[in-house]
């Protein structure tokens, strides 16, 4: 994935190589947009609701946190293993139950589903998740292939803004992924970093808090 954008005061650019399997197993690792090769700037894993982030250039390491509150103190937009795998499929933010729905002009629909509002559009003959609010948050999907959104858009309003634009491209879906793909090996002299020092490193630092 291409990351680009900001949230709060922080400019994001970034490549992300994202490894993320049911139900809520994640991979992130972070590298520059330019100059690839080298080894990442951060390495995030998750199994259910705790995941280990190692700042390889810093030398510190974050254990047991919540995953979400670790990508929020990232990038500004907070969102579980399980959310993140829907979003970048091209599910919103995942298998809600829906409720009330209404139709628009030009191919629109809305469901409402909980707090989720899921937007979609007959694109191919299809009808297809093209957006999801829930709250301050908004997704949005463009430059669809082959029946899956090329671009991802997340916009955050109120407490810390983003606007973050997401790029994929070599998706592998249904790719079988070990055990050890979740594990990250930290430097043995590693120094620990608390969630509040990174949200403050951060563009949550950004917020006047």
């Amino acid at each position: 994935m291409a990351l680009s954008g900001r949230a709060g005061a922080t400019k994001l650019s970034a490549r992300i190589d994202a490894g993320i399997a049911e139900p809520d197993r994640l991979r992130l690792e972070g590298f520059p947009r330019v100059g690839f090769g080298g080894k990442p700037f951060f390495v995030l894993v998750a199994r259910g609701s705790e995941a280990t982030l190692v700042l390889t250039r810093d030398g510190r390491v974050l254990r047991g946190a919540p995953p979400a509150s670790i990508i929020e103190a990232l990038a500004g937009v907070a969102l579980d293993p399980a959310e993140l795998r829907a979003v970048v499929s091209g599910c919103g933010l995942g298998t809600v139950q829906p409720g009330a729905g209404r139709a628009f002009p030009n191919s629109w629909a809305a469901i409402d589903a909980g707090e989720t509002t899921v937007f979609l559009r007959q694109l191919e003959g299809r009808w297809r998740i093209a957006a999801a609010r829930r709250g301050a948050l908004t997704i949005e999907y463009a430059d669809f292939a082959s029946g899956r959104p090329s671009t991802v858009l997340l916009r955050t309003a109120g407490g810390v803004t983003a606007d973050i634009r997401l790029r994929l491209s070599q998706v592998e879906v249904d790719v079988p992924l070990t055990d050890t793909v979740f594990d990250v090996a930290v430097p043995r002299d590693a120094a620990p970093i608390t969630l509040e020092e990174l949200r403050k490193a951060g563009p949550l630092g950004d917020s006047g808090d």
